[in-house]
């Protein structure tokens, strides 16, 4: 009976060795091309914003200091990242700020948002989004993200009728918990913007 269960336990140690050994395999052969699809799809979602831009990180970027700003102007949201976006020339276009919005219906969805010097929004793309599907997926839509682009205003208000000004934004039908949470997205990173970049920061 003790030799079976010896037996059994080695066979077991054995097996879980092997099957530790092949999933190591596994993550070293796809870690950089998932890392490497990763950049794309950032990538992809910045030249979205900023078509024919070259990009460079925001060397300044403080995420202590994002959260502060999101904090004091009551954004649960978080700003994870900001690219300086440029021409052939070198000259700064704008600014790519990505948001991480914590509100929507069915958990977060993190977007990249494309404001020009003059605070100019350019419009958004989203990389994470798991909304639901046929509502709050409208999201990615140029019906609906089309009505943030070339509008300059302080901040967007969701409205459930047809938009009366440039900072109104018209609810996708039945998924206002997502038109808010990409609205609300879209300030934070305005107001990231108003504290931190406008003027020219480098």
């Amino acid at each position: 009976m003790n030799k079976k269960i010896v037996h059994d336990a080695l066979i077991l140690t054995a097996f879980t060795l092997v099957l530790g050994f092949i999933l190591g395999l596994v993550y070293d052969i796809t870690k950089d091309p998932i890392a490497e699809a990763d950049r794309a799809a950032t990538q992809a979602a910045y030249q979205k914003v900023f078509e024919n831009a070259k990009f460079d990180p925001y060397e300044a970027f403080d995420k202590e200091q994002a959260d502060s700003i999101m904090q004091d102007n009551g954004y649960a949201d978080e700003i994870t990242g900001v690219q300086v976006a440029k021409d052939d020339s070198g000259n700064t276009l704008g600014y790519v700020v990505t948001v991480l919005a914590k509100d929507g219906s069915q958990g977060s969805i993190t977007f990249s948002v494309g404001i020009q010097n003059d605070g100019t929004v350019n419009g958004y793309s989203i990389t994470s989004i798991a909304e639901t599907p046929g509502l709050g997926d409208k999201a990615k839509t140029e019906e609906f993200s089309g009505q943030f682009k070339e509008k300059q205003v302080d901040a967007f208000e969701v409205v459930k009728q047809k938009p009366a000004s440039d900072s109104e934004i018209e609810a996708i039908s039945a998924a206002t918990i997502t038109s808010r949470a990409m609205t609300n997205g879209v300030n934070a990173c305005i107001t990231y913007f108003r504290n931190v970049l406008e003027g020219g920061a480098q």
